[in-house]
């Protein structure tokens, strides 16, 4: 095994990293003086770095990756050019703003805050067409794809229709009736899973053409040896956007692990990252995974961002069943790691 490194300072926590919707460019948002990051993994090059007087909480790419939006921790949803680094306020929460999203098919960018509040903001009037106040708590996550837009409130999912915002489509408790730490759209159906505050993930899979739909339950740590079970948050969950079924965790102990499903299998796990597991990102094609290990806000003193192919996927080939083989037969891995303020690059056979 051996390495290249470059330096990337992150000089506080990591709050979000997303993929861009077209290319290998990673957004990262933090807690730092240069709250938001554009990082171009292919390249090993910063391609931008766009101070904040507030902290960012979370962050998302327009769909021609020339604009991003963040939210922040003085209520401010920002806008920034990815090309000259320059952002405006395009509204405001009445607090902390913590989730924010943008929907391709309405070209509205969705927030939410501690405020209750979730804003549908028009770029082309610069104000909030739309304000749902009804929620009667805040937010702790949400997720977008297509017109179908997922809230997590406490234990419950709200599911909405981007066209039709006056009306809740369902409200459903999620089988795990504990508070839901985070909520991920299925990228190929009208699924979710979602990850509790104790360590358990819940998988809602329609099938349109399978009467009986995929509906489970799962820890995704087994006890330990005196019995007992880990109670490690689950702080994200990613759907690969081109293998049916699999999806990664990670968790507050710094676990990261890939699950099918359909067999409803544990795949594998990554090495034990030495700080929690704050957010994970797919890239387009699938073929990148991206991890973001950051202690949160309050204990930040050291923090990684680790980069990897997802050609770890033919480490568990032999257990998969035929749909899912196809999809990749390497025999190389390659690890690009940013961690503790370097890159390093890692070829492993």
């Amino acid at each position: 095994m051996n390495g290249t490194a470059t330096g990337l300072e992150i000089g506080d926590a990591i709050s979000r990293i997303r993929f861009a919707p077209k290319s290998n460019n990673l957004l990262i948002s933090s807690w730092d003086s240069v709250s938001l990051r554009l990082y171009d993994v292919v390249g090993s090059a910063l391609r931008l770095e766009a101070p904040s007087e507030a902290a960012l909480l979370d962050c998302c790419f327009r769909d021609d990756e020339s604009v991003a939006f963040a939210a922040a921790s003085d209520g401010c949803v920002r806008r920034y050019d990815l090309h000259s680094g320059v952002n405006d306020t395009i509204g405001n929460h009445d607090d902390i703003a913590t989730s924010i999203g943008y929907s391709d098919e309405t070209g509205q960018v969705i927030s939410a805050g501690l405020d209750k509040k979730i804003l549908f903001w028009d770029m082309r009037m610069a104000k909030a067409i739309e304000c749902l106040t009804n929620l009667g708590a805040e937010v702790d996550s949400m997720s977008l794809f297509g017109l179908n837009f997922l809230v997590a409130i406490g234990s419950s999912i709200h599911e909405y229709d981007l066209r039709k915002l006056d009306k809740l489509v369902q409200s459903k408790e999620s089988h795990l009736n504990i508070r839901i730490r985070c909520v991920s759209s299925i990228p190929y159906s009208k699924g979710y899973a979602v990850g509790s505050v104790d360590g358990r993930v819940a998988v809602e899979m329609p099938h349109p053409s399978n009467p009986n739909d995929i509906s489970y339950m799962f820890r995704c740590h087994p006890k330990s040896k005196d019995g007992r079970y880990h109670l490690a948050s689950v702080n994200d969950i990613v759907f690969n956007p081109f293998i049916c079924g699999a999806f990664v965790t990670g968790d507050n102990e710094g676990y990261v692990t890939a699950w099918d499903a359909r067999s409803k299998r544990r795949l594998f796990g990554l090495p034990r990252l030495p700080n929690s597991v704050a957010s994970l990102s797919y890239n387009h094609d699938g073929q990148l995974l991206a991890v973001a290990s950051s202690y949160t806000y309050q204990e930040a003193e050291e923090m990684s961002v680790v980069l990897l192919l997802t050609f770890t996927f033919y480490f568990v080939l032999l257990h998969m069943k035929p749909w899912f083989i196809p999809a990749y037969h390497y025999l190389i891995c390659h690890f690009l790691v940013i961690q503790n303020f370097n890159i390093t690059c890692y070829s492993r056979f």
